[in-house]
């Protein structure tokens, strides 16, 4: 990693004395201790759960002239003793930005290479931040913003595993072949107004084995209006998106809403109550059309409880899922936590054998406390508990009864190394 820190610094420095207006430099290494008891799914009978620290490290290079903006994100993402003491070899450290914008106007750009996507609420674009190697996509953006209360994204992706002069099969390693999708937002006054049109390509082969197999991509369709409103102390949001399409060769129907009320009772507290539905299948549907919405791109640990027992990495083409959830919020000076509990119900038909089962998966209670250490550094920790049913046990394996539970802690440092400004 010193190598590449040191090719980075070098060209970075370079670029400054020759071209650069602002040039910026910052850092990010962020330990977090985790205590794994049921996280993601129930933990088995008399199974112990699991203790490790994962850390996040990232030198932060980003430069800006008239015409361009540049960005370069060295990472490294490392489970505390996955390199030996004496090891020199260490290979977890890579781009995870790498991006040019030029800016044509004053109301026109594109953006290339390695970057973060993230629109709304990071429902189906997000960066996914809590993850250690957070998300970014290799894309191609064109922005345009006729005034300061509208915005139009237009994205592009193509996806290949190499170089090559024949048409290969792609490994889907991204998650997709192409995607190409418009992004509009616009403000107006007490309103937001976001609107989504997503084409995402899988490629697969079709006739797999057969003389006339061939390689094919189906697209996906995901397109759908997000709304806000905010007024003195009281907010709200609503969303609802469809899908549409074929992915692998099957027909694809489904869809997605949320609605969230926020009230601020004083500077100190909030309240929220809020309502989220995916579309899900029942599991003695023999139909082979897709059902179940998926969330895509999206900052999925941000919703559905801290403790990740859906959409993160599982319950795809599963039987959907209702979230009716509060929270109490406070914030004082340097001082932040807030108290969220998670009702969760299957949006879809679960069955034991020929028996329905209830369609109630249990509750989760996720308990998050923040404090501001310094300008740089902060602190974060959290405890959630899960406390599920029967059907939760049929859909997940697992006991139930176990304490299914998950605590963590956190440090951030993000220091900012050097800033020169040239005007």
């Amino acid at each position: 990693m010193t190598k590449h820190i040191v090719c980075f610094t070098i060209t970075a420095l370079m670029a400054l004395n020759t071209f650069a207006q602002q040039f910026d430099l910052s850092a990010e290494l962020r330990p977090r201790y985790e205590n794994r008891h049921g996280f993601g799914t129930l933990l088995d009978t008399d199974k112990d759960g699991s203790n490790f620290v994962s850390q996040r490290t990232r030198l932060n290079f980003a430069f800006v002239n008239e015409k361009m903006r540049f960005k370069a994100v060295l990472q490294n993402v490392r489970v505390w003793g996955d390199v030996g003491t004496m090891s020199s070899n260490d290979k977890a450290t890579a781009l995870q930005e790498a991006w040019a914008e030029a800016i044509l106007s004053s109301q026109i750009s594109i953006k290339l290479g390695r970057q973060e996507i993230s629109y709304d609420d990071q429902r189906i674009f997000g960066n996914v931040g809590w993850a250690q190697q957070a998300r970014s996509h290799d894309a191609f953006l064109l922005k345009y913003a006729p005034d300061v209360n509208h915005k139009i994204d237009i994205g592009f992706a193509l996806n290949s595993d190499l170089q090559s002069n024949t048409d290969n099969l792609y490994s889907n390693a991204a998650g997709y072949k192409a995607f190409q999708y418009v992004w509009y937002h616009g403000d107006f006054k007490a309103f937001g107004l976001s609107f989504l049109a997503l084409n995402t390509g899988v490629e697969y082969l079709e006739n797999e084995g057969l003389s006339n197999e061939k390689q094919t991509i189906d697209y996906m369709q995901t397109i759908g209006p997000r709304l806000t409103y905010a007024s003195g102390k009281f907010s709200a949001d609503v969303a609802s998106y469809f899908q549409m399409g074929k992915s692998l060769d099957i027909e694809v129907n489904a869809s997605y809403f949320t609605g969230n009320i926020g009230y601020k009772i004083n500077d100190n507290f909030d309240i929220g109550i809020g309502m989220e539905y995916l579309s899900g299948k029942d599991m003695d549907d023999s139909d082979s059309e897709i059902k179940s919405f998926a969330p895509l791109f999206g900052t999925n640990h941000k919703f559905n409880g801290l403790m990740d027992y859906f959409y993160v990495g599982n319950h795809a083409n599963n039987v959907g899922l209702t979230d009716v959830n509060a929270s109490i919020g406070y914030k004082k000076n340097k001082v932040s936590a807030k108290i969220m509990p998670h009702f969760f119900s299957a949006a879809a038909n679960v069955f034991d054998g020929s028996e329905k089962m209830k369609s109630n998966l249990g509750t989760e209670i996720d308990l998050t406390f923040g404090y501001q250490l310094s300008k740089d550094i902060t602190l974060n920790a959290g405890y959630s508990k899960m406390f599920a049913t029967d059907t939760m046990e049929i859909l997940k394996g697992g006991d139930k009864d176990e304490n299914n539970s998950w605590a963590w802690v956190m440090i951030t440092f993000k220091p900012k190394l050097f800033s020169h400004k040239i005007e």
